[in-house]
This record gives C-alpha cells, sequence and structure tokens, in this order.
C-alpha cells in the first residue's frame, strides 16, 4: 500500500520442498514424508522456483501486488 503509487509492486515468494542440496542432506525417511504430503508426488526443481520468480518480474505480472505466490506442489500447510 505504502509504495504502490509510486508504481512498485511487493510480492513474495514462499517455496515448498525443493530438491536442493539441503532438501536432500535430510533422512531418506524425511523426505519420503515430505513427497506423501505434495499433491504432485515430488519435490519441486529450482529452475520452477526460478520461473515463477521471472514472472514475478516480468510485466505479464504488473497488477499483482501485496501477494505470496506458494511454490509447494499443493502441499499446504496451515
Amino acid at each position: 500500500r505504502e509504495v504502490a503509487i509510486y508504481n512498485i509492486n511487493v510480492n513474495a515468494i514462499a517455496p515448498g520442498c525443493i530438491n536442493t542440496e539441503l532438501f536432500r542432506s535430510r533422512l531418506q525417511s524425511t523426505i519420503d514424508y515430505y513427497i506423501k504430503q505434495i499433491p504432485l508426488g515430488r519435490a519441486g526443481e529450482p529452475e520452477e522456483v526460478a520461473d515463477a520468480t521471472l514472472f514475478l518480474l516480468s510485466e505479464a505480472s504488473s497488477y499483482i501486488t501485496g501477494a505470496t505466490l506458494d511454490i509447494n506442489g499443493g502441499w499446504f500447510t496451515f
């Protein structure tokens, strides 16, 4: 709200389980548990987070502000 008058969009990226070195360093049983919770049945790839980030940086998202983009394969935790 504060910066919208300056044509500045403020959004957030909220990645879920992403196939990174940190994710892969967990116990296999923990990884298996997480994957079972994800409706798409897999961890996301770093490139998928990058793609979403590029979208928010592009003109295609010019009317999006104040949003949080969950990149989690459908696994929403409350």
